[in-house]
């Protein structure tokens, strides 16, 4: 249970399923005040009541599609409205597709640009100055282990993955003299309808983490003042291990396991 945030509020994107769901399960039951965003309402509801019955927590919801472009606004004047000050910004949402990039459509590879990197960008950029001038705040951002080299098969994906994370680490390193906390959450294989949006199911580990083991992970590493963290101590290994082979290397490895026609 992360206490760090009780009676403050923290905005989750991407609340209705996987992660987004653990993350705001987890921060509920150490009494923080959610504000749930993504695109189905009657997850939003359902995640909402559930987590106020139980937890005797404040929870708003507010139906936003962060491939849209001015989402984030519409995010930022709703809590602007409600007189909701963020302390913790979670930008959990965000999705992958496979294939090989001639045969993606192009709307689905720009929709993904603009979910994991763009909306990113602005929702940090609206909640950031009420934190400066506060001289507190927490921003997660989620990454991925994808984000530490190219993955064939996946590139866009993994690309606005290695976004997010060079972002918060910069970010993080920007905002410590304010005050502010910046963190990049780097799960892998996690169980959540990731892999299924994906169209990846084939490549799906059998043995992944869960939503909540992640979650937990993130939010501890955001309070104790990490820039990045990566869930999972296999996850870690396998990262760290490729900075002694060559880069060429690790993405023909990588192809070679995200191949179409590849069994797992």
């Amino acid at each position: 249970m992360q206490s760090e945030w009780r009676n403050k509020w923290a905005l989750v994107t991407g609340a209705s399923a996987g992660i987004g769901v653990a993350l705001a399960t987890e921060l509920a039951a150490g009494g923080t005040h959610l504000i749930l965003t993504a695109r189905r309402q009657e997850r939003l509801e359902a995640l909402a009541q559930a987590l106020t019955k139980t937890h005797a927590i404040e929870a708003e919801i507010f139906v936003a599609d962060l491939a849209e472009r001015e989402s984030p606004e519409k995010i930022f004047a709703f809590t602007k409205q409600k007189g909701l000050a963020t302390e913790l910004l979670i930008n959990n949402a965000g999705f992958g597709q496979y294939g090989e990039l001639s045969e993606v459509g192009t709307e689905r590879l720009l929709d993904m640009v603009q979910v994991n990197c763009s909306a990113v960008v602005h929702l940090t950029r609206l909640f950031l100055p009420d934190m400066v001038s506060r001289g507190r705040g927490d921003i997660l951002i989620l990454s991925s282990t994808a984000a530490f080299q190219a993955v064939p098969y996946i590139s866009t994906y993994a690309a606005t993955k290695a976004f997010d994370l060079l972002f918060a680490e910069g970010l993080a390193e920007e905002m410590k003299p304010h005050g502010i906390r910046v963190c990049a959450l780097c799960p892998g294989s996690t169980e959540s309808e990731f892999h299924a949006v994906a169209g990846q199911e084939q490549f799906t580990r059998a043995k992944q983490e869960t939503a909540e083991k992640v979650a937990r992970t993130g939010l501890q590493a955001l309070a104790a003042g990490h820039s990045y963290v990566i869930s999972g101590l296999g996850n870690y290994l396998g990262v760290h291990s490729q900075r002694i082979v060559p880069r060429r290397t690790v993405t023909r490895i990588a192809a070679s396991m995200f191949r179409p026609g590849t069994k797992h």
